[in-house]
C-alpha cells in the first residue's frame, strides 16, 4: 500500500524523539481549563499498546466529503487493524449528532471544531468534550444563487478571459443594499452556529465591508445590526433552500457547493482556503471520560484514522479515485460520484466552463493536517467573542486555558509516535510545535493571527466587537 511520505520503515529520529518529549510537554500544561486531570491524561496517554478496553464502537458523521477518514478507517480495515470493530452512523444534523456524542450513544464522531469548544465553554450545551484529531485542512466553499451570481459578475475583474479570484465580498455589497432599499433580507445559509461555516462565510462578508450580525448573550439567531442574515440549514439540504429561494447563497463542505453546480442552480465564487489558506476545519470529538475510561481504545482510534489520513493523501492524490467511490456510496455521503470528484481529485468547478486546479481543497495528512493546534482552538474563540457569542472580554490566558481543555495534541502525539515507531508513518509528518502554529497570514482580508495574542488579534477588526463592547437586543455598547 503506497503511503505519503513513507520510504521503507522509518524509526524514531531526532524529530520523533522531540515529538515524544512534547507530548510529555504537552501533559503537564493540559490542565489550564478546570476540567482536566494531569494524572488521568498521563494514563491516558500512555496506554498505546493495550488491547482495546471497548472494541465495538458506534461513531457519527455528516454526509460530507471531509467525514472521509473515518469512512476510509473503515472500508481499507485500518479500524480492524487496530483491533476495532466500528460501526459509522449519518446523522441528520450537526445538533443531532452532538447529542448523540455527549449523551453516550455515539462513542465518538466527526465534528464541527467549534463543537466541542462551545460545549466546553457552555454556549449552547454543557459537556466535557475533547478533540485529540484535527480531520483535515480546508474543503468549504460558498455559492451565491444563478440571480445573485448574475448581478454581480459584471462588475468582477477578470484575469486571463477568467474572473479574477479571490471575489471579494465588496461586489456583493450593492446586492445587499439593493434588498435593504426594497426592504427585504438578504438571506444566506451556513451549517450551525458554531461551524467554521458560520465564521467563513461572516469572515468574508466582513472583510468586504458587510456586517454579519451579532448574537446577543442567549441569543442563537446572530442578526443584530446585520447587513446580511444567516440562518441555519443542515448540509445535505442547502441545494434545495437555495432552489426554492429561501436563501441567496451559502457556506457549506463538499460536495453540496458542487451539486449546486450540477443541478444548475448556484455559483461558487469564494473556496475557504482563499479565505484562510489552510484553515482547519473538522475535528474527530469523543467525551473526556470515553478517553479517560478507554485510553487503549482512544489510542486505537486515532492510530486508524492517522493511517486513513495518510492514505488518502498518499502519493498526491492516487487514491482519491477510490475515496470518491467509497464515499458515494449511500450509507456515507451518497451523493454522485462525479460530484463528489469535481473536489475530491484535485479540481474545483465555480461555474459551469470555469474548472480550476484545486489541489489543496482538501488536506488529510500533509501539512501535519491531523495535528490539534491549541491556536486553531484559540482562532474560533476569536470569532466565537468577535460575533458576540462570548459575551465578555477575557484575557489571552483564558482563551489558552479553554484551547488547552478541548484540543488534546499529548493524546494525537501519543498515537502518531507509536506509528513513527512502528514504520508506518514517516517521522517529519509529525510537527516539532509547542502546540501553536505562530503567526499565520493567507487571510483575505491581510489581517494576521497569532494564537498567543488573541485580543491583540481581535483589536485588529474593522467590523467585530471591540473590547469592553456587549450586545443586546437594542444593537452593540460600550462601557
Amino acid at each position: 500500500m503506497a503511503m505519503s511520505g513513507r520510504n521503507g520503515k522509518f524509526g524514531f529520529n531526532r524529530r520523533a524523539v522531540v515529538a515524544a518529549m512534547l507530548a510529555s510537554a504537552a501533559l503537564a500544561g493540559c490542565g489550564g481549563g478546570g476540567s482536566s486531570d494531569a494524572g488521568s491524561e498521563n494514563v491516558v496517554a500512555a496506554s498505546v499498546d493495550g488491547q482495546p478496553e471497548k472494541p465495538n464502537l458506534k461513531l457519527g458523521f455528516i454526509k460530507l466529503t471531509d467525514m472521509a477518514p473515518l469512512a476510509i478507517a473503515k472500508e481499507k480495515g485500518f479500524f480492524a487493524e487496530e483491533g476495532l470493530n466500528v460501526e459509522l452512523e449519518p446523522q441528520a444534523n450537526w445538533k443531532v449528532l452532538l447529542d448523540g456524542v455527549i449523551g453516550g450513544q455515539l462513542d465518538g464522531a466527526h465534528m464541527l471544531a467549534g463543537q466541542p469548544i462551545a460545549a466546553t465553554i457552555g454556549y449552547g450545551t454543557k459537556a466535557e468534550l475533547i478533540a485529540p484529531l484535527s480531520l483535515d485542512l480546508n474543503g468549504n466553499a460558498i455559492t451565491l444563487s444563478n440571480k445573485t451570481w448574475a448581478a454581480i459578475k459584471p462588475s468582477l475583474p477578470t484575469e486571463g478571459g477568467k474572473i479574477a479570484h479571490p471575489i471579494s465580498a465588496k461586489y456583493l455589497k450593492p446586492v445587499v443594499d439593493d434588498y435593504a432599499k426594497q426592504g427585504k433580507p438578504f438571506n444566506m445559509g451556513m451549517v450551525f452556529p458554531v461551524s467554521t461555516h458560520n465564521y467563513e462565510l461572516r469572515y468574508w462578508l466582513a472583510a468586504g465591508g458587510l456586517n454579519p450580525g451579532y448574537y446577543a448573550d442567549g441569543d442563537v439567531a446572530g442578526t443584530i445590526d446585520a447587513d446580511v442574515k444567516l440562518s441555519v440549514t443542515p448540509p445535505p439540504q442547502m441545494p434545495a433552500t437555495l432552489e426554492a429561494g429561501t436563501i441567496e447563497g451559502y457556506c457549506v463542505g463538499e460536495p453540496w457547493n458542487q451539486a449546486a453546480v450540477q443541478k444548475g442552480i448556484g455559483v461558487p465564487v469564494i473556496t475557504d482556503d482563499e479565505i484562510w489558506n489552510d484553515n482547519p476545519e473538522k475535528v474527530f470529538s469523543i467525551r473526556k471520560d470515553f478517553a479517560e475510561k478507554y485510553p487503549a481504545t482512544t489510542a486505537a482510534l486515532l492510530r486508524a484514522i492517522i493511517k486513513a489520513q495518510q492514505w488518502l493523501d498518499a502519493d498526491n492524490g492516487a487514491n482519491r479515485a477510490e475515496a470518491v467511490e467509497i464515499l458515494s456510496r449511500p450509507n456515507y455521503v451518497g451523493a454522485d460520484a462525479e460530484v463528489i470528484a469535481a473536489s475530491m481529485t484535485g479540481k474545483f468547478t465555480f461555474e459551469k466552463g470555469d474548472t480550476r486546479d484545486a489541489k489543496g481543497f482538501n488536506i488529510f495528512f500533509d501539512k501535519y493536517a491531523g495535528y490539534p493546534y491549541y491556536s486553531d482552538a484559540i482562532w474560533y474563540l476569536t470569532q466565537m467573542r468577535r460575533w458576540g457569542q462570548i459575551p465578555a472580554d477575557h484575557p489571552d490566558s483564558w482563551y489558552m486555558e479553554q484551547a488547552k481543555a478541548v484540543y488534546r495534541p499529548d493524546l494525537y502525539l501519543a498515537a502518531a509516535n507509536k506509528l513513527v515507531e512502528d514504520g508506518v508513518i514517516p517521522a517529519d509528518s509529525v510537527p516539532e510545535t509547542d502546540g501553536y502554529r505562530g503567526e499565520q497570514s493567507g487571510f483575505i482580508d491581510g489581517i494576521t493571527f497569532d494564537g498567543s495574542q488573541p485580543n491583540a488579534y481581535l483589536a485588529k477588526f474593522p467590523i467585530g466587537l471591540k473590547e469592553g463592547q456587549t450586545v443586546s437586543a437594542s444593537g452593540v455598547s460600550s462601557k
